[in-house]
């Protein structure tokens, strides 16, 4: 039953915390893992699986959730999102070795890959039109603040076995208190207004979007009058997924494979290591440099909530594309032309400038863009596979950086010509592919998808 006097505040942050927990599983094992190598006796590609075991997970999850939540809502299935997180950091804080902890590492990703697709589409559904791209980044904040957490969740328990406990374990049992968030969240959240109209439910439906917007100008009356009209579409089924909704599942697969492969998720996985066997660091200085990383990513992130309805969404991907293609390629080239002492400093500076790029346009606005872009009736399958797409590349990117880092005879300049190479064909993408969405209502969107194809 949903709550008259939930703040709007309340309801968008409960909303994206999906996207915390999302940030935190994946960066906790980073710091997590080498000490359950340790304690477990794990060969490196064992330890590699625990990892990636999370990314096959969430391609499951994200792909399964969408057809749930168009048949049974998103709030439900929110809350099942939930429970998988508490019994995924429950079970990965009792391992008792390499199989015990790949379980539960796939019942995580489960919750990931489930909150990746689930969330996106909720807020898209809940916020007003100007307003949809600020909101929407709220997730991708998320992500990037749940890294950020888990990043120093990692330091404060490093070395401090508590009450005998091992320091793992309560890094891993730390998501506990963000899972409980959600589960609570969830519980009082409301159900998305489109889903109810979808549903039938206009009179729920008109209930929900005047609380939304009762500190706007919008009409609820007026809005779900528009949603009725879309709401009468034929159902969404395979068959609209691959006609009327295919430009929207190009351009989903396309940003979500793009926004992977420009190296991202290498780089917050992988920095320490870059830094340890690229330049010679010490271990200390390697997971301080991530820290200051997951600062960058998350401060330009904040920036990016505040302006991002201010521009085209076009222009800020383009903007994005550029500053990564110029960054990654000055990268590649310093470091296959100069010798290795003097390019550290400089290897860090663009690093920073490269993560700026990707926090103030592709980190947020690909998580965006699927959330807004699909047709009502199959908006929760619709995102599944634009998120599905985002899994694949991830595990494509981290599964082959070290190997490409080992090709390159421990040159990080290898890997970061290849990511330029694809920070240039983005470029192309947007201009060719990707739709202008800024300021256009949901339904004002799908009736252009409907006349384009």
């Amino acid at each position: 039953m949903m709550n008259r006097h939930l703040s709007t505040f309340f309801i968008f942050t409960f909303g994206a915390l999906g996207g915390l927990l999302f940030g935190f599983d994946t960066g906790i094992i980073s710091g997590a893992s080498p000490l359950i190598e340790n304690n477990f006796n794990l060969n490196i590609a064992q330890t590699g699986f625990i990892t990636s075991s999370v990314l096959i997970g969430s391609s499951v999850g994200a792909l399964g959730v969408g057809p749930l939540a168009d048949k049974y809502g998103r709030k439900r299935l929110l809350i099942l999102a939930a429970i998988l997180f508490l019994l995924g950091s429950s079970l990965s804080m009792v391992a008792i070795g390499f199989w015990s902890m790949v379980v539960a590492r796939i019942i995580l990703g489960l919750a990931v890959g489930s909150a990746s697709a689930l969330t996106p589409a909720y807020l898209a559904e809940l916020a007003p039109a100007e307003r949809r791209g600020s909101l929407g980044t709220l997730f991708q904040l998320m992500i990037t603040l749940g890294i950020l957490l888990a990043y120093v969740s990692n330091l404060g328990f490093l070395n401090h076995n508590l009450l005998g406990i091992r320091d793992w374990r309560w890094m891993l049992g730390s998501a506990l208190i963000p899972a409980a968030l959600l589960l609570i969240g969830g519980l009082l959240l409301p159900e998305s207004p489109r889903f109810l109209a979808e549903q039938g439910h206009n009179e729920k439906a008109l209930s929900v979007l005047k609380l939304l917007r009762k500190n706007t100008t919008d009409d609820p009356e007026k809005e779900l009058a528009d949603i009725k009209v879309v709401a009468q579409q034929p159902k969404g089924g395979l068959k609209e997924l691959f006609t009327v909704a295919r430009p929207a599942v190009i351009v989903a697969v396309g940003i979500m494979l793009l926004q992977q492969l420009v190296g991202i998720n290498s780089v917050i996985y992988f920095l320490p290591q870059v830094f340890i066997k690229g330049f010679g660091f010490a271990e200390g200085s390697a997971i301080w440099i991530s820290v200051g990383i997951g600062v960058v990513n998350f401060v330009v992130t904040v920036l990016a909530t505040f302006i991002m309805d201010k521009f085209n969404r076009k222009t800020f991907l383009m903007f994005g594309s550029i500053v990564m293609a110029v960054s990654l390629g000055i990268l590649a080239v310093m470091n296959f032309t100069m010798d290795i002492h003097t390019t550290a400093v400089p290897t860090m500076i663009l690093i920073a400038i490269y993560i700026f790029g990707f926090a103030i346009s592709w980190g947020p606005i690909a998580w965006v863009t699927i959330g807004e872009i699909f047709p009502l009736s199959v908006r929760g399958i619709g995102s599944s596979i634009g998120s599905a797409a985002n899994w694949i590349g991830n595990f494509l990117v981290s599964q082959f950086f070290l190997v490409m880092l080992a090709y390159f005879h421990n040159n990080v300049g290898g890997p970061f010509a290849v990511f330029a190479v694809f920070a240039v064909l983005s470029m192309f993408f947007v201009h060719y592919l990707v739709p202008e969405t800024r300021g256009k209502s949901l339904e004002e969107i799908e009736m252009e998808l409907r006349h384009q194809k």
